[in-house]
């Protein structure tokens, strides 16, 4: 075992899955000579040259569609999207071309591209630079969007998204990115979890918290602090939003009788809605309690000095548990 920070994480597997195939490049802005404004590419050109590790220009539309094309020679480009609000150029590629070109040739081209987004909110940054993109792409078809929260995740969810043949959007914490973690680096790809297999991070009795990337931790948090007060909630993490691993999510709601859904998204729209539909019609005579969300609210997300007032934390989770607990 060592241990990463989960950026650290991201960087070893990006270089493990470069020197595992030849055919798997990094694009994106200033990921090459500068590392990245998050350091999650440092060293990689240095190591693979600058025809693996590709300094772009600042065009995401372009970026994206220059991947589609190498895709489609046989190449597995891993695209990096600076910062989640800077995607919404890009985004007409993504949906009228990645996500539908194996379903538009009857599955006889496909494209294994990953894009590789930080996205969240909680470092202080300015507009454009802490947003929760994720429903849009979820409920795209021909997508699959995983995101990891922790470093063990990062470095095998990554290289997984790699080898698929399906293009991956690839959510990253960028709140946790220093959050350190034990990984286990001696195991084949094989051998590691799948990335779309959601994961029960603590057991408990009295209420299922289901939650993603950076709200892992928060839920964690609030499942110590209701410990305390005698409530044993089952903290999950979904790992992929699209697909949604719903036996594992039917069988923790169907054991608590109780569910919250925990995301930074805003509320409206979000992936919580999806979720909580999917589990009422599954377990809804094993609820005790309706199912609630605890979610960013309906808003552009705001400027940097008030975001605390906006991140799902701690205490709003537990005005929540107890309020199902309360039924």
């Amino acid at each position: 075992m060592s241990e990463f920070t989960l950026l650290n994480a991201v960087n070893r597997g990006l270089r493990r899955a470069m020197e595992a195939d030849s055919k798997v490049i990094l694009m994106g802005e200033d990921i090459g000579k500068l590392g990245g404004v998050f350091r999650a590419t440092e060293g990689l050109q240095k190591d693979f040259g600058e025809g693996r590790v590709i300094d772009t220009p600042l065009a995401e539309s372009g970026i994206v569609g220059t991947a589609i094309g190498l895709a489609l020679y046989g190449y597995r480009p891993v695209v990096e999207i600076q910062f989640d609000g800077f995607v919404y150029p890009a985004f007409d590629q993504i949906v009228v071309q990645l996500a539908r070109m194996r379903y538009r040739s009857a599955g006889a081209l496909f494209l294994p591209i990953t894009i590789r987004m930080p996205f969240g909110g909680g470092i202080g940054s300015v507009e454009h630079h802490g947003e929760s993109p994720e429903a849009y792409f979820a409920s795209t078809p021909g997508l699959r969007v995983v995101t990891c929260a922790d470093p063990s995740d990062a470095y095998w969810m990554i290289q997984q998204a790699i080898v698929s043949d399906d293009p991956v959007i690839f959510l990253e914490p960028k709140r946790r990115y220093y959050q350190k973690g034990e990984v286990d680096t001696t195991l084949d790809i094989s051998e590691a979890p799948s990335m779309y297999k959601a994961r029960v991070v603590l057991e408990g009795s009295d209420c299922t918290l289901l939650s993603y990337g950076p709200t892992v931790a928060t839920s964690l948090q609030a499942a110590r602090m209701a410990a305390v007060d005698g409530v044993s909630l089952e903290v999950i993490d979904l790992r992929s939003l699209s697909p949604l691993d719903l036996p594992t999510l039917i069988e923790s709601v169907k054991k608590t009788g109780r569910a919250i859904v925990v995301h930074e998204a805003s509320s409206s729209g979000g992936v919580g809605g999806e979720i909580g539909l999917c589990l009422m019609q599954s377990c809804f005579y094993y609820l005790h309690a309706p199912i609630l969300r605890v979610t960013g609210y309906d808003t552009p997300y705001p400027p940097s000095r008030i975001e605390d007032d906006y991140l799902p934390d701690a205490d709003r989770i537990l005005d929540a548990v107890e309020k199902v607990m309360g039924y």
